[in-house]
């Protein structure tokens, strides 16, 4: 059942739920056609990618999972929630789903827990959009190891707990242009972490920045397998999150990739320039 604080005029879908050992998984699938796959991060869900869902419904079958912890899925107290966790969730959904020619959109944590999946399952992938996202270990980065160590330790754990930290106020800073996220919008970001035994995949994935150093670093030494698959590289250039060092790093590692640098857009591309990330995936799938 859609909870009644959704405006069904932004969300106009009706999610359908799987079931996993960690509490039942909601996911929009819309369309028909080859299968657009979006995986989000952390503090969204499928609300991010609805603009891209009501395009592209018309011409493929668009998929887009809620992380267990997130959005309309189930928030259990008792599961760890760890990043290779959500990418066994992920692999499990898509299994069932037996999707083939698949095009993936990723973005924050949907990064490499979505590219996991296309690292495992390369056959069934046809194109990968990276957005605003990173596949490697960052422990010897300090900018990374001080985001981690204050948002994912004691106090940012607290803040999150009490206050609804990351998705009240973190998002805010992550929006390249601020008047964005209206208080509308910004509402379906806080509802569905709206009690704090709601918050704690939002306050883990922070610390699995550093913590899951060894799992990220395993996938960035399989990144072989995405060579022919990413297709383009879309940035929000004013993201305080992943910056232009970090696509510069994905540039040097995969140097063919188109890249389309967003100028006036931060962290969630999706939601700030979804226009400009439409005409992007309209030039490849017109190739």
């Amino acid at each position: 059942m859609t909870p009644n604080w959704i405006n069904p005029g932004l969300y106009p879908f009706t999610p359908k739920e799987f079931s996993l050992p960690a509490g039942r998984m909601r996911y929009v699938d819309e369309g028909t056609g080859e299968p657009l796959v979006m995986v989000h991060g952390n503090p969204s869900w499928s609300f991010e990618f609805r603009h891209l869902i009501k395009h592209f419904s018309k011409t493929h079958r668009c998929i887009a999972p809620d992380h267990i912890g997130f959005g309309l899925s189930d928030k259990p107290t008792d599961w760890d929630y760890l990043p290779a966790g959500h990418a066994e969730n992920l692999e499990n959904l898509l299994e069932s789903l037996d999707l083939r020619n698949i095009t993936f959109i990723v973005s924050d944590w949907g990064g490499p827990i979505g590219l996991a999946y296309a690292i495992n399952h390369p056959e069934r992938i046809t194109n990968i959009v990276i957005t605003n996202t990173w596949m490697w270990s960052a422990k010897n980065d300090w900018y990374y190891r001080g985001f981690s160590g204050f948002v994912g330790g004691p106090i940012g754990r607290w803040l999150i707990r009490k206050y609804n930290f990351f998705a009240n106020t973190v998002m805010k800073f992550l929006y390249g242009d601020k008047s964005k996220l209206t208080p509308e919008i910004h509402r379906h970001y806080i509802k569905p972490l709206a009690k704090p035994a709601e918050r704690k995949g939002n306050w883990v994935f922070p610390r699995q920045i550093i913590a899951a150093s060894d799992w990220l670093a395993g996938l960035w030494s399989q990144r072989e397998a995405l060579e022919d698959k990413i297709k383009l590289i879309a940035w929000g250039m004013k993201d305080i999150a992943f910056r232009e060092k970090e696509l510069n790093y994905w540039t040097k590692h995969f140097p063919d990739v188109r890249v389309h640098r967003v100028s006036g857009a931060g962290h969630f591309l999706a939601e700030e320039k979804p226009g400009e990330l439409v005409r992007e995936l309209d030039a490849i799938f017109l190739k």
